[in-house]
């Protein structure tokens, strides 16, 4: 079973990228999606997210309040690197034990994770090849506009937080340019797996 992971700036294609893998049969795990389920009550990572940040964070059915936490971590530097050094490993832990897990059942060639932070998370050790799914920040903006409504400005903004393409370059193994049709980024993907 081969490992890839998958990575890149809002707006690139990279969800679907994700729907295509799983159409040609990868088994796919999304980061963002898995950290929110180990936010969950009875989790380790919610266990110690609410000691660390207390009660106040909690909505009235036990589940954290994303919102009261982001208005405590966002804008304090210390707060947020204390909330990410317990939800980054828990995620990672989750992942290196779930591929041991998909690799023994033996239904999957291709372990799909996608992850903003893969890099800067280390996931290099884990992941066999690391694809970076690309398209140029006007293609970008006008994707992300069209299909979830805010600002030119916003997604400016955002992109400013996020790492370079020069970065993703460096630290990656394959460039998927998901600028034009899709058909085309298909296309790409299928000689990839076909290697």
């Amino acid at each position: 079973m081969q490992i890839i992971g998958i990575t890149g700036g809002i707006g690139s294609g990279k969800s679907m990228v994700l729907s295509y893998l799983k159409e040609c049969g990868a088994y796919i795990i999304e980061a963002d999606k898995l950290a929110h389920h180990l936010m969950e009550p009875d989790m380790p990572a919610y266990v110690r997210i609410v000691e660390c940040f207390g009660a106040s964070i909690l909505n009235d059915d036990r589940t954290i309040n994303r919102n009261a936490l982001g208005s405590i971590v966002f804008g304090d530097e210390a707060k947020l690197k204390q909330l990410n050094e317990i939800v980054h490993p828990s995620v990672k832990e989750y992942i290196i034990d779930d591929i041991e897990r998909v690799r023994t059942l033996g239904k999957a060639d291709y372990y799909v994770i996608e992850a903003a932070l893969l890099i800067q998370d280390g996931y290099r050790e884990i992941c066999d090849s690391i694809w970076f799914v690309y398209a140029d920040e006007q293609t970008r903006i006008k994707r992300l506009v069209a299909g979830r409504g805010k600002t030119a400005k916003d997604y400016e903004v955002v992109m400013k937080n996020q790492e370079n393409e020069d970065f993703y370059r460096a630290n990656c193994d394959v460039v998927i340019d998901n600028s034009n049709d899709f058909i085309s980024t298909q296309n790409v993907i299928n000689d990839l797996l076909n290697k």
